[in-house]
Formats: C-alpha cells, structure tokens, sequence
C-alpha cells in the first residue's frame, strides 16, 4: 500500500509541476506580447512626432505657374476623308 500511495503522490507532484510550468509559460508568452505592442505603440508614436515635424520650418512652400497658351506653336491641321468602297 505505501507503493501505491508513493506512486500516487509522485504522479500528484508531477502534475502540480506540470501545472505550475505551464502557468509560468503563458505568464512569460503574455509579457513578451505586451512588450511587443509597447514597443510597436513608441515606434508609431516616435514615427508620428517625425513625420508632423516634417521639413522643420512649420511654413508650407506653394508654386504657381500660369501657362499661357499663345506660348505653344500652333500644330498644322490635316483633314482625311475616308470613303467606303
């Protein structure tokens, strides 16, 4: 009887160990993932700061140009009549 009990109690140790393992792998898998997405929340939020920072100047540089049409030479015209046969 003291076998069976032995046994019994080292098959019950096992699987508190067993347990007490598999609790502490999901802890770890659940740090690295908030890790992970406080590391990606600083990038975008590092990546946001830069890209609003732009040129650094804060002023917005605009270009206008007018194209005159009495600058463009004038192609020749052709006309081509087609007839049915």
């Amino acid at each position: 009887m003291s076998t069976e009990n032995s046994s019994t109690a080292r098959q019950r140790e096992r699987e508190r160990d067993r347990s007490r393992n598999k609790n502490r792998r999901r802890a770890v898998v659940w740090l690295v993932r908030i890790l992970v997405a406080a590391v990606l929340f600083f990038a975008g939020l590092a990546l946001g700061r830069a890209l609003e920072s732009g040129s650094g100047s804060g002023e917005t540089d605009t270009s206008v140009r007018t194209l005159v049409p009495e600058t463009l030479t004038p192609q020749q015209t052709v006309t081509v009549t087609v007839s049915s046969p």
